[in-house]
């Protein structure tokens, strides 16, 4: 490394407070996972299940159907694997597979009873303490809310995600190699 090299390895010395953002960020993410990880241990999934737990209950909530094609996508599994996480979380007892409202050839899934009861039950008091750090986040002066002060513009943070563009090249490699089929 040159000595004219910033000290910071991806942000100059001068983006001091910006840095402290990012890494506030980076903590909260690191807490949020490891929570995840103490909830799906402790409800004996893995993962990738509790997240479809979470996401089934959520639409529950406003009553919107989850087709497994839909979970699917959500959870960016195939098809094959939505149906094996599916039947582990019926046979645990988390989830129901029912008929489509509308659609007969398809079915939906509901989160039962107990799985309402289990969530409930291991995350209300994690839910209780994190409000109770976010309430206690001080509000800028001359704003209303401390949603006013959110440092992350939804269309910003979801351009973060994003793979970027990929160039010719990539692109080429990525194409699947034509079979040659013999000549009469």
């Amino acid at each position: 490394m040159s000595e004219d090299a910033p000290s910071a390895y991806w942000y100059a010395d001068t983006d001091a407070e910006p840095r402290r953002l990012l890494e506030a960020l980076r903590t909260f993410r690191r807490a949020d996972e490891e929570m995840r990880l103490r909830a799906s241990r402790d409800m004996d999934m893995n993962l990738t299940d509790l997240r479809a737990l979470r996401h089934v209950i959520a639409r529950g909530q406003h009553d919107d159907a989850v087709t497994p094609r839909a979970l699917a996508a959500r959870l960016g599994i195939s098809s094959a694997s939505t149906t094996k996480l599916l039947d582990r979380l019926c046979a645990s007892g988390h989830l129901e597979r029912r008929p489509h409202p509308v659609d007969r050839r398809s079915v939906v899934v509901v989160a039962t009873d107990a799985a309402h009861h289990e969530v409930r039950d291991r995350l209300t008091r994690m839910h209780a303490r994190m409000l109770a750090i976010a309430e206690a986040v001080p509000r800028p002066a001359g704003t209303p809310s401390r949603s006013s002060c959110s440092p992350w513009p939804p269309s910003s943070a979801a351009s973060t995600t994003r793979r970027p563009a990929a160039s010719p090249r990539t692109l080429r490699a990525r194409e699947p190699r034509r079979r040659r089929t013999p000549v009469d």
